[in-house]
């Protein structure tokens, strides 16, 4: 039976916070009215958690999804940023081990909202948050499934541990994410025999999917990437969940 798409009526939207090694870290929760629906960690681009990333929270949540995207920027005071220079400055700043203390804490936050034993959880980035999306399903055995848009690929020593299914999205012309990487990524799954997959975009630049940038966004690229994300996601997802 197909899962009904909700509308801005079946959703709950706010800004929450949550405890990180006695740190409180910011986060946009959005999710069903109702209960029963699986959980999905959101990471944010390098921007910061600006209005891009939670309409995207909204999207997923109107596919009946409880969607959680941590302010990776909480420690800097929740910055958000439209200047390379500084989104890029921030990005070097965090500590990836910190970071990946924080997604595990923001895991187990979600986690709670959940129905135990029953609403699993997966994880989807774009960008930098790409690269911590595949780290994290790499780092933890609670994330279901991932789906990181062109993030950096860590290296074979920590893809030999990822556990969960993946479906990485890259675009050929992407300026930041090399060719060389991808096709590391690929031999990597095949070498370690992980399930998971490719897919590339012939003239997609890095940054396809984002539609508040005219000078990336590939509609036919976003729209495929979308479709083959909520498949994806309902393949990996649903399948313990009623």
């Amino acid at each position: 039976m197909a899962t009904p798409i909700l509308t801005d009526d079946d959703l709950a939207s706010s800004l929450i916070e949550y405890a990180a090694q006695g740190a409180l870290l910011s986060a946009f929760l959005c999710r069903p009215k109702r209960a029963g629906a699986p959980g999905v960690i959101l990471l944010q681009e390098w921007w910061g958690l600006n209005d891009h990333i939670k309409e995207i929270a909204q999207r997923l949540a109107k596919e009946n999804y409880t969607v959680l995207a941590p302010d990776l920027y909480s420690r800097f005071g929740s910055v958000v940023t439209k200047n390379a220079a500084e989104a890029a400055k921030l990005m070097d700043a965090l500590s990836p081990a910190q970071t990946l203390s924080d997604l595990q804490a923001a895991v187990r936050y979600l986690k709670g909202l959940l129905r135990p034993d029953s609403d699993p959880i997966g994880v989807i980035g774009f960008c930098m948050g790409g690269s911590y999306a595949l780290l994290l399903a790499c780092r933890t055995e609670e994330i279901r499934c991932a789906v990181p848009f062109y993030g950096r690929v860590p290296a074979d020593s920590e893809l030999q541990h990822l556990s969960a299914p993946l479906l990485f999205f890259y675009g050929d012309e992407d300026g930041w994410i090399t060719k060389e990487e991808v096709g590391r990524l690929e031999k990597a799954l095949k070498r370690y025999k992980k399930e998971g997959a490719v897919k590339t975009y012939p003239g997609a630049p890095h940054a396809f999917f984002n539609n508040t940038r005219r000078e990336v966004y590939d509609p036919e690229a976003a729209g495929d990437a979308w479709g083959k994300t909520l498949d994806f996601l309902n393949r990996y997802l649903r399948k313990n969940s009623v």
